[in-house]
């Protein structure tokens, strides 16, 4: 599975972050790394501890060009090659020691206002560049969470449509009975239940679909359906005021780096406020209490995925699978398929290679989700699908009154 998932790019980090604090820790597909910003403005990704004495490169010296160790100034490059040793070039000036160490370096690129990782064999594919997140009339936000589970049942619950009529209604509906609120939802269909749903693979993932009480098969929902993007992408295209992904990224088999993204489109002939950077922040995963975050969509998703099992990887030989559970089958197939791919040489799909197919990829895109047309129906009140202040609230709210003035 980790060779498979080393063909893709994988969002590591807000850029702005690196803005504030040009050096962070990334633990990712199991290896400790320093993500660092130099002098130039150029990314590196490197091992995570000097080769000289061990120490961590977290805390060494942004350079014009690479990352210095604090401790005896050794100097790597953004490929993990040191390029300097002060006192050994200054007792053996001709020693070539440095040219002997290197350190495990990986390719960073800046897109969308995210930093992206690749681990894999060269030559690296493209960072894909999906419309909705390379759009530039937008307002957009990130949220992150760590998540103490398997990246794989983080990313199977975006392949079980079934969960969304009792995880975000009836659970919905019990939280705020308890709290004695009025019960509402924010999507018509979520109080429908499911009479079928459907699956097909196509170039990028898979197309989910549904069909549910007081629907037909021309329903948009059951119709084009929306996307999950291979490897571990969940992409929401449904509503002319927002588009969101969500990536559930590995950082080992135990923990994943679950981010978000949410792209907020102004109403058409409107101009969408200027945002300086992207805007981020890290959403808890417990309460004050020490629960789980249950009382929005998003929040809840995630309460499932690290609620499953006793330990951080779900016990799948307990599992009783049903037929709600027919994209999780499908989807296992998938990966198995594309890791025998990769074990016999070949290149797994959803790999972009192609500069004109990358310029912008347009999507399947519902014109309804969940029974949601349309700006209107978002744009009277903000809706937040996870917990914490969002830094973007205000440029989001001028982006909602451009609905309301149609």
């Amino acid at each position: 599975m980790g060779e498979l998932m080393r063909r893709y790019w994988h969002p590591i980090s807000p850029a702005r972050e690196l803005d504030e604090s040009p050096t962070r820790e990334v633990r990712l597909l199991g290896e400790d790394l320093v993500l660092y910003k130099d002098r130039s403005g150029s990314y590196g990704l490197v091992g995570r501890y000097c080769a000289h004495r061990r120490v961590n490169l977290a805390y060494g010296i942004p350079e014009e060009h690479g990352l210095r160790c604090m401790y005896h100034g050794w100097l790597y490059d953004e490929t993990g090659q040191c390029t300097e040793q002060p006192f050994e070039e200054t007792v053996r000036p001709e020693s070539r020691f440095k040219d002997k160490i290197k350190l495990s370096g990986y390719r960073v690129e800046e897109l969308g206002g995210l930093l992206w990782a690749y681990m894999g064999p060269e030559p690296a594919p493209l960072v894909p560049r999906w419309s909705a997140l390379v759009e530039e009339n937008a307002v957009k936000d990130i949220a992150i969470t760590y998540l103490p589970a398997n990246w794989l049942q983080c990313m199977e619950n975006s392949l079980d449509p079934v969960h969304v009529e009792w995880l975000h209604t009836h659970l919905t509906q019990y939280v705020k009975e308890r709290r004695g609120e009025y019960v509402r939802t924010a999507f018509p269909t979520q109080r429908r239940a499911h009479l079928k749903i459907g699956f097909d693979v196509f170039p990028y993932g898979v197309i989910k679909r549904r069909l549910v009480e007081g629907d037909t098969e021309e329903s948009d929902d059951w119709k084009v359906g929306h996307p999950i993007l291979f490897p571990n992408i969940l992409y929401i295209p449904g509503m002319e005021v927002m588009r969101s992904f969500e990536w559930r990224v590995p950082i080992d088999d135990e923990n994943t780096l679950h981010v978000s993204m949410y792209i907020h489109l102004p109403a058409p002939g409107h101009q969408a406020p200027a945002q300086e950077f992207v805007p981020y922040r890290y959403v808890p995963l417990y309460d004050d209490a020490g629960w789980l975050q249950i009382e929005r969509s998003v929040d809840q998703d995630k309460a499932a995925m690290v609620a499953q099992g006793a330990g951080n990887i779900v016990e799948r030989d307990l599992e009783r699978l049903g037929e709600s559970d027919t994209g999780l089958i499908m989807y296992r197939k998938l990966l198995n398929e594309q890791m025998d791919i990769v074990m016999d040489g070949g290149e797994p799909m959803a790999v972009i290679r192609s500069s004109e197919e990358n310029v912008s990829i347009d999507l399947p895109t519902e014109k309804e989700y969940l029974g949601l047309a349309g700006g209107q129906h978002m744009s009277a009140k903000y809706y937040d699908a996870e917990a914490g202040e969002n830094p973007a609230r205000a440029l989001i709210d001028e982006v909602l009154a451009s609905w309301r003035s149609e």
